[in-house]
């Protein structure tokens, strides 16, 4: 579980997850993950259906998410759950220790009797992962989100986060501070982190990319509500060729799968380029892209926010750049 000063976008084989920082992530194979606080409601059904949790918040604020009202006020909601997050986080280990092992048991035990529900079993295999971990009980709080290959999620600075299980591209701002709290065996840091979570209860949106023009049906963007960066997704059936035309702003090409050939403006050899392989691309230069072998090949560009520089480049320059000669 990280907490991050930044930015980040994902997407690739689906995945889950829960997180704290400012991110996009694009799935290449199915993703889960926690992320972000639950809704009020959701938050009060944990305190009356998990006594796990309620007994290490205690029952002052239990009672009191029991009571807030929806619509009570975002400060009010924030106040109490902060006050919450900060009392189970910062438990004994003993403590802890023993409410996950009370929580395992008790699942396995209603398991014989009725169908967990699959927030349930994601907290199960947790455990597996992390006996004992705070982590296990803390992503009750979370959503739990699954997404499909070509969905993405964003999440902001400050804002919780856990990669569950799948595989995914991420795209982060510039980061100085990394916070870790659960899920790890890694340096923790629960003041911190208590200190500088935002404690928004909302549902992530999913993002599912936009075509571009001039280059489709092959690759779709995925802008993020921040300038810091955007994430391009092609893919490329075998034979194919797509023409990336300049960006205003250097580009970093990621390979995930299949084969093909890179060649960047009119320099007539072109570079190989396989899974794994990553392409530098200055400013302001053409892309064709190719693809060979049996499969399609699938890479991703990251780049600066091109609506960001648009509007940066119209400002300095104090004249409108035609759409049709803007793409990136």
């Amino acid at each position: 579980m990280k907490f991050y000063t930044s930015n980040n976008l994902f997407q690739e084989r689906g995945f889950s997850l829960a997180i704290f920082c400012l991110d996009i992530l694009l799935l290449h194979l199915p993703v889960t993950q926690h992320a972000v606080y639950s809704m009020v409601k959701e938050l009060k059904d944990v305190i009356r259906t998990v006594p796990e949790v309620g007994g290490l918040i205690g029952h002052e604020d239990a009672g009191k998410l029991i009571t807030v009202k929806e619509n009570h006020g975002d400060n009010d909601a924030k106040s109490i759950l902060q006050s919450a997050f900060a009392k189970l986080m910062m438990a004994s280990k003993e403590t802890v220790s023993e409410a996950v092992n009370k929580l395992k048991d008790r699942l396995n035990d209603e398991s014989k009797i009725r169908t967990l529900t699959e927030k349930e079993e994601v907290i199960l295999s947790l455990e597996r992962q992390y006996p004992e971990d705070v982590g296990v009980l803390a992503a009750l709080l979370f959503n739990y989100v699954k997404l499909s290959p070509g969905e993405a999620i964003y999440i902001g600075a400050n804002e919780p986060h856990a990669y569950l299980s799948g595989e995914c591209i991420e795209c982060m701002a510039t980061s100085d501070n990394v916070v870790r709290a659960g899920l790890t065996p890694k340096y923790r840091d629960v003041k911190t982190l208590r200190d500088m979570l935002t404690y928004k209860q909302v549902f992530p949106e999913i993002l599912r990319g936009v075509p571009v023009p001039a280059m489709e049906p092959y690759v779709r963007r995925y802008t993020p509500p921040t300038d810091e960066f955007e994430v391009d997704r092609c893919l490329l059936p075998p034979g194919e060729v797509v023409v990336m035309p300049p960006a205003l702003s250097p580009s970093i090409f990621l390979v995930m799968t299949g084969e093909g050939e890179i060649q960047v403006d009119s320099i007539l050899d072109g570079e190989n380029a396989k899974e794994g392989d990553v392409f530098f691309v200055p400013a302001n230069t053409e892309v064709k892209l190719s693809a060979s072998g049996h499969a399609s090949m699938q890479l991703y560009r990251a780049g600066v926010n091109s609506a960001s520089l648009k509007a940066c480049n119209t400002v300095v320059t104090g004249k409108k750049i035609p759409a049709a000669n803007y793409v990136g």
